[in-house]
């Protein structure tokens, strides 16, 4: 059977398809161009990450599409009840990526609360002559160690996040709709393993006694922090979206931003993307990256050989 990688998987993940007997076929084929190919090479199965949408018209049109499988969390690129109505298959891969995702969280957070998304931009400029001035800027940052993180949407990257801000000293609290507690469990260097038990609390203690907010939770048709969330945040609060654009008013971010009621903000993924809004890229208070929350080549590894372990165990 025929597999269409069409926005790339890992080697490992190739490799233990071709193991199962499957052919990979790695071309990246236009987006309207789909379904002619799909039909012309009787693709059985169709990979995606966040590029290719897999459609109604795809859906309808491409008899031999068994699977969808998408690398990575959201599927919001996917009409995924539409395909499971017309017994097409829809799988992610929700646990292979949370570490990656939850580690940016925190090249973010570590990043802001020492200026290192502005001294980045600084330096190169001014560095040589302006040394002085530019330490002056920049010593008034601020350690993690004791400060309390809120955590809105606590499945597996809101729980990766919690086992990292735990093991630098902070004070970790969350909310989530559907989990009541969760148990985490640390596990150290030398195998060394600690449990703590976290209760959800109610989104407001969320936005009124989180010094750093992150949001993990799938897309959302509506804002889920916007002027009157942000109304009641601690003054100088710092906001992070990995999560999925559409999440944050940006218009709201930014007025927040100049006025001080938010210190920053990092941001992976965006209302307007590819196009991100020319506001959110130009604030200096804005820690930057272009959707790159899965992309480390062991979460890579992880996604491709997840996704082949799962066609198989379906057309296998």
């Amino acid at each position: 059977m025929k597999i269409l990688a069409n926005d790339g998987i890992s080697e490992s993940g190739k490799i233990r398809l071709e193991e199962f007997g499957f052919d990979v076929d790695l071309t990246k084929v236009a987006q309207d161009q789909l379904v002619n190919y799909i039909n012309d090479n009787s693709i059985s199965t169709i990979l995606v990450r966040s590029a290719t949408q897999v459609r109604k018209d795809i859906i309808d049109n491409c008899p031999s599409l068994k699977i969808i499988g998408r690398g990575g969390v959201g599927m919001d690129n996917i009409d995924v009840d539409y395909a499971k109505s017309k017994g097409i298959s829809v799988i992610n891969t929700p646990a292979a990526s949370s570490k990656s995702v939850a580690e940016l969280a925190f090249s973010h957070l570590f990043g802001c609360v020492r200026f290192l998304h502005e001294s980045n931009r600084s330096m190169p400029l001014d560095g040589d002559t302006k040394f002085k001035d530019l330490k002056k800027s920049y010593a008034k940052g601020s350690e993690l160690s004791g400060k309390t993180i809120g955590i809105i949407g606590f499945g597996r990257i809101g729980q990766e996040v919690a086992k990292i801000a735990i093991g630098i000293g902070m004070n970790v609290i969350f909310h989530d709709k559907f989990i009541d507690e969760s148990n985490l469990e640390l596990t150290f260097f030398n195998n060394k393993k600690i449990s703590f038990k976290l209760n959800s609390c109610s989104f407001e203690k969320i936005l009124s006694e989180s010094d750093f907010i992150t949001v993990h939770i799938p897309a959302s048709n509506k804002y889920i922090l916007d002027t009157n969330e942000i109304s009641k945040m601690k003054d100088g609060v710092g906001i992070l979206n990995l999560s999925r654009g559409g999440i944050i008013n940006e218009d709201e971010l930014i007025k927040n931003i100049e006025n001080g009621k938010i210190s920053f903000a990092g941001i992976d993924t965006f209302e307007n993307e590819p196009t991100p809004n020319i506001k959110v890229l130009m604030n200096s208070n804005i820690s930057l990256t272009p959707h790159i929350g899965a992309a480390t080549n062991e979460a890579q590894d992880r996604i491709g050989v997840e996704l082949a372990d799962k066609i198989n165990d379906i057309l296998g």
